[in-house]
Parts: structure tokens; C-alpha cells; sequence
């Protein structure tokens, strides 16, 4: 495992300044090394495990979150290793994560704006695998700023909506916490390529420059959570209780 030097104290230097509490951008967070080792582990996991959405596919580890409670499953030793390590900043209030889910985004492919919900602990971390991504975040339809017209509101658009961006490089790792993940949703557009405009709130620490075009590649995403609620039940196959 890579020493990144980051602990519970230590978040702070990775703090991006440029939006609401809290997101945290740490470049690097593994090497080279380690994210070829993930992603030969997440492509040589059983097709069954791979379920295909609208602008992605995905896996799903340590459980099926549900509002009643995780059914909780082991994750396998090569994310529990990862778990670990992000569980080792502090960020989930002492607790441990429990529950991955892998993105798989191909050139074009996206994800609607939307909020995580109430089933997970307050706070979200993604390790980043492959390509970079715009992660885009909004207001909520009814907050920001509206024209008032003689009818009343005028409609929002997203783009109206659209707050900030944060660009995630492979090997890094976003933490996102209180407003962040509470207060904004975020999204990433169908597109094959994006452009680094002054909405990128995390210029200083990506590497990148205003005005740069960085053509999408396949990206694949380590979404680590602690989803609280679990039920000290196990899943048994084949059988009915």
C-alpha cells in the first residue's frame, strides 16, 4: 500500500477552498501499481456480479443497502484493504466502511444529478480507476438563484442550477462531506470529452489549466461508504426462512 501521510488531522491541506463544506481532493491516493491491481480485480470479478444501467454498469459490494437495513456480505480482501485505508482517515465518525459500489463509465456515458440519500453515513469517498471526470454539482430544483418574471419564477435550467465542478484524476480520492453531500447534487455529463472552465473549484490540485480539453477515457469508480443501518442477518441462498 502507498503511505499518502494522511490521517484524521491531516485532511485539512486537501480541503478545497474553492466551494461549500466539505470536499477533500487527495491526488495520488494510490499508485500505479495499486490502481492496475484494482482494476484487474474488478474486470476478473464473475459477470453476474455486473449489473447494466442506463450510462453505466456496476458492482455491488458488502450488501444491498435498503431503508430497513444492509443485509450485510465480507467484502473480498482486495477492496478490504481499500476500506481500510480510507476508513483510516477518520472520515466515517470512528466507523468502519462497510459497503462499495463500482462504477464502470465509458466515453459518452454519465449519470443524471442526484443526491446519495439518507441510507449512507453523511459522507461519500470515491477512489478514481482509469480516466479523469468532471463531476458536476447542482442546487436543487427551487434553490439558487431565480428570475423573477411577471408569472412568478422562471424555470431552471440545470445549467442555471450548476454550482461548481470538481475534476477527479485517476488515483485520487474525493471525500465529500456535510453541505457537499447533504445540500447539492451532483452528476456527471454524457459526454466524450470535457473543457477546464473557472467552475472547477479543484484547478490548483489536479494538474490541469483553464481552457484544457481532456478527452474521456473508461473510468472506473470506488464509491466507499458506511451505510449504519445493518441487519444482523445473513443471506442464505436457495433457501427461505
Amino acid at each position: 500500500m502507498s503511505e499518502t501521510g494522511v490521517g484524521p488531522l491531516a485532511l485539512e491541506p486537501f480541503r478545497v477552498g474553492q466551494c461549500p463544506p466539505t470536499a477533500c481532493y487527495i491526488p495520488d491516493f494510490i499508485t500505479e501499481a495499486e490502481e492496475a491491481y484494482l482494476l484487474q480485480q474488478v474486470y476478473g470479478a464473475p459477470k453476474p456480479k455486473w449489473t447494466q444501467l442506463s450510462g453505466r454498469r456496476l458492482q455491488n459490494w458488502g450488501g444491498l443497502p435498503h431503508p430497513k437495513g444492509m443485509v450485510p456480505e465480507k467484502l473480498p480482501t482486495w477492496l478490504q484493504a481499500y476500506t481500510d485505508k480510507v476508513s483510516s482517515l477518520g472520515v466515517f465518525g470512528g466507523k468502519s466502511a462497510n459497503h462499495v459500489l463500482v462504477n464502470e463509465y465509458r466515453p459518452g456515458e454519465g449519470i443524471m444529478p442526484h443526491e446519495d440519500g439518507p441510507l449512507y453515513f453523511p459522507t461519500v469517498t470515491t477512489i478514481n480507476l482509469g480516466s479523469h471526470v468532471l463531476l458536476d454539482f447542482y442546487h436543487p430544483v427551487g434553490r439558487g438563484q431565480q428570475t423573477e418574471g411577471e408569472q412568478g419564477p422562471a424555470p431552471q435550467s440545470e445549467e442555471d442550477r450548476h454550482l461548481l465542478s470538481l475534476l477527479l484524476k485517476s488515483r485520487s480520492l474525493l471525500v465529500l462531506r456535510e453541505d457537499m453531500y447533504l445540500r447539492y447534487l451532483h452528476g456527471i455529463r454524457f459526454v466524450t470529452e470535457d473543457t477546464v472552465t473557472e467552475k472547477v473549484a479543484n484547478l490548483d490540485a489536479c494538474g490541469s489549466e483553464l481552457g484544457d480539453t481532456l478527452r474521456r477515457g473508461t473510468r472506473v469508480s470506488l464509491t466507499i461508504r458506511h451505510v449504519p443501518k445493518v441487519l444482523k442477518t445473513s443471506i442464505v441462498l436457495g433457501r427461505r426462512k
